[in-house]
């Protein structure tokens, strides 16, 4: 334990029944020092060819004193853009699409922007759209890394994606693509699926895990507020502390029965957080003794 807490970061996927005003003024009134934008057309609209003003996102972070960490642009099918996809006008159209993405993050003040491996037709070896996607994602991280922001990959989930499922997975994309800019991102939902732990995840990558989309998992979904699934919270908390991370658990709350009311579900997340750290320094003041 070095004494510095790791930071929790909310996202806005379950305000999508919300104003962006609202996830920003809730983060603050709960002790979120900063947020990861998902870029959801009604909150902050972004193309291949255009992204809401910036101005509005940059007044509700100075208003609300919460930070942006990151951009989580649109990209699981069936949005357009795809980092395997086949046909070269919508290659064009996604390598348009991510640097914009980048543009916007370091608009922002943003350090990274969440990417994922794409997806493969189940009509052809798997093996020819990796291919695509390492081509792709290594002109996307060149870019990247020319602008100061960093990508993190995450895994996605059967039958989201064929490509990247597990750690063995993102081992050998990361190798295909070989740029410094590409990290990776720990979603706990495709760990869980995939029958991967978050040490493994840090025996794989080390310091190039930068990012965890942390959640809470049950029988209902993989991505739960922190305290609505049966994670032990505090024994995830002191694995991250273990191996040294220095990202931030963003919380990305998928869950459809928190969209009604998705400040309960916050503050359900930040006081699971509270309560884990305080059982883990307990344990250090008992340890010290």
């Amino acid at each position: 334990m070095t004494g510095r807490r790791i930071e929790l970061a909310t996202m806005n996927h379950h305000y999508m029944f919300y104003d962006l005003d609202v996830f920003f003024e809730n983060a603050s009134k709960l002790g979120y020092p900063c947020v990861e934008l998902w870029t959801s057309p009604q909150h902050f609209f972004m193309d291949y060819q255009q992204n809401d003003p910036t101005e509005r996102v940059l007044a509700l972070m100075d208003k609300f004193g919460v930070r942006v960490h990151g951009i989580c642009p649109e990209q699981c099918n069936p949005k357009p853009h795809n980092m395997a996809a086949k046909d070269e006008s919508i290659q064009n159209r996604t390598l348009a699409y991510f640097t914009r993405a980048i543009d916007v993050a370091k608009t922002l003040g943003a350090s990274q922007v969440l990417v994922t491996s794409g997806w493969a037709y189940y009509d052809e070896p798997v093996e020819q759209a990796r291919e695509r996607s390492a081509s792709m994602l290594k002109k996307v991280a060149h870019y990247a890394e020319s602008q100061g922001i960093n990508l993190a990959i995450e895994a996605l989930r059967a039958p989201e994606s064929r490509i990247a499922n597990t750690v063995k997975d993102l081992e050998l994309l990361l190798e295909m693509v070989d740029e410094t800019a590409l990290k990776v991102c720990l979603d706990i939902g495709a760990m869980v699926s995939a029958g991967d732990t978050i040490q493994g995840y840090f025996d794989a990558f080390g310091a190039n895990l930068i990012h965890s989309h942390y959640v809470d998992t049950g029988e209902r979904s993989l991505h739960l507020a922190l305290g609505d699934g049966n994670r032990n919270i505090a024994e995830d908390i002191m694995t991250f502390e273990r191996n040294g991370y220095t990202g931030v658990l963003s919380v990305e709350c998928t869950d459809s029965e928190t969209l009604t009311n998705p400040m309960a579900a916050d503050a359900r997340s930040m006081s699971a957080y509270l309560e884990a750290y305080r059982s883990i320094e307990g344990i250090g003041a008992a340890g010290s003794r």
